[in-house]
């Protein structure tokens, strides 16, 4: 045999294995309060809302239903249409649905109070746009069987939204590219793909405003229409994603593919659900276990929502849970808005707050993060249910407040999600390849940590090279 063609063949084969590449993707993500202060009053008049328009679709039947809303908490940028524009959207893991506002759109705001530049996109002006018609098994899902399309029919799949605070968005969907980060063991590059999304040419009542405005909404929910699901459908991710959030104090990190490092315990997703619905089991204040009865956990459902704000809870845990937090303070659980003036750290002198859930996985508050200082005084955030529409009263919402600076893993593969405490500002290892090859991602504060993890390989690869030159001189 020719040894030097057999080394010259045995390099080009491990430099295949050693740069595989699997099309993770990343998105940078920023918070719609940072750098604000926003009071208790206006952090639930966001989640006001968003809940009157969650729980007008929660009970739906109709798989793929988006969840569009103006309240989304974080937002992100990414490219669409040929040549590439680009918009803004909120990542929203409580809809379904990509949308952007279109052309001829009625009623779409045309500034925001969040200082980003808003632009209607247009098919007719993208090379790769291309319409989705009813008969396309997208609209079947979307939509179930419209009775007016028929086989010869060339009538395009629509999409109509309305919801429980009497705003709606419309529109008909389209099949164009998307582009975005894509991260491999080589780092973070462009890429782009195919993706099915709406066009809203109408938006009514709290959708047309300008308060906090954004193009459109980036739907990661559990349903085959939703960003994800398209991606995982097509073989380019895994049907897994994750967020940091660094909650209102800054920006977070938003990735679809399986995470290799931080590893998260996980619990299991409820099955048949349009929202993220998880088994809570019980609640331990301060290292005590509240005394809740158990049907207080089998009767009402708990919802992890990263689009809203604050953290509500049915009456038979949140009374006890309150009971226990302000202990040495009876008076404030005659307050609306529970707050006083307080001096030290409230993390000596308030308890912390653990929900516990199937699989023995926890998810701990500290008192820094379900406080809030607010005009001179220390103000508690954790809300009753009942202060909700009457659909929502038997419902446990963990929002933002419970989720930041936690890694929260959506594995939809296995119907899990997971989470772990995490300095949002640092970085996470992505799985980039069959051979076990990671790489480093990292929030806008540290946007230059994408790198390979894999140093041993590569230093392997280097000594090959060193060998292979110095043969063939």
């Amino acid at each position: 045999m020719d040894v030097k063609r057999f080394l010259f063949g045995f390099s080009i084969l491990f430099l295949l294995v050693v740069c595989d590449v699997s099309a993770n993707m990343v998105l940078n993500v920023k918070h719609k309060f940072a750098g604000q202060k926003p009071s208790t009053s206006a952090m639930k008049e966001h989640d006001s809302l968003r809940h009157q328009r969650i729980l007008y679709d929660v009970n739906l039947p109709l798989e793929g239903n988006g969840l569009v809303n103006s309240t989304g908490l974080y937002y992100t940028q990414f490219g669409i249409g040929t040549p590439s524009k680009t918009y803004y959207v909120q990542v929203d893991t409580g809809s379904d649905v990509l949308w952007v506002n279109c052309v001829g759109c009625k009623k779409c705001p045309t500034s925001s109070s969040l200082g980003v530049n808003l632009q209607l996109y247009d098919p007719k002006a993208s090379s790769t746009a291309q319409d989705v018609s009813c008969q396309q098994q997208f609209c079947t899902i979307a939509n179930g069987v419209v009775p007016s399309c028929t086989a010869s029919s060339s009538m395009p799949c629509s999409f109509s939204l309305t919801y429980g605070d009497g705003s709606s968005a419309s529109g008909y969907y389209v099949n164009d590219v998307i582009q975005y980060g894509q991260v491999t063991t080589n780092g973070t590059s462009p890429t782009n793909t195919s993706l099915i999304f709406g066009c809203a040419d109408t938006r009514t009542g709290n959708l047309a405003s300008s308060n906090g405005a954004l193009d459109g909404i980036l739907g990661m929910g559990p349903a085959k229409t939703s960003f994800v699901s398209q991606l995982a459908s097509a073989g380019l991710v895994s049907d897994t994603f994750a967020h940091c959030l660094a909650g209102a104090s800054g920006d977070g990190i938003f990735v679809i593919g399986e995470v290799a490092q931080p590893k998260v315990n996980s619990t299991p997703l409820i099955p048949n659900q349009e929202l993220y619905n998880v088994n809570m089991e019980s609640v331990d204040v301060g290292g005590t276990a509240l005394q809740i009865p158990a049907s207080a956990f089998t009767n009402q459902e708990t919802i992890i929502d990263s689009g809203t704000t604050l953290a509500y809870l049915t009456d038979a845990i949140y009374v006890p849970l309150m009971n226990a937090v302000t202990a040495q303070y009876p008076n404030l659980m005659n307050q609306t808005y529970p707050c006083l003036p307080y001096a030290g750290s409230v993390d000596t002198g308030f308890p912390t707050v653990t929900f516990n859930f199937q699989n023995s996985l926890s998810l701990t508050v500290y008192p820094h993060d379900y406080m809030i200082y607010d005009q001179g005084q220390w103000c508690i955030l954790w809300q009753d249910s009942s202060s909700l529409a009457a659909g929502a009263m038997n419902l446990n919402i963990l929002g933002d407040l419970v989720l930041s600076n936690k890694l929260v893993v959506y594995d939809l593969e296995n119907s899990t999600i997971g989470w772990t405490e995490y300095n949002c500002s640092s970085s996470i290892a992505l799985q980039t390849g069959p051979s076990g090859a990671t790489s480093l991602v990292g929030s806008p504060a540290n946007p230059s940590s994408a790198w390979s993890l894999d140093v041993e390989r590569f230093i392997t690869f280097l000594l090959l090279t060193v060998v292979l030159a110095a043969y063939f001189n």
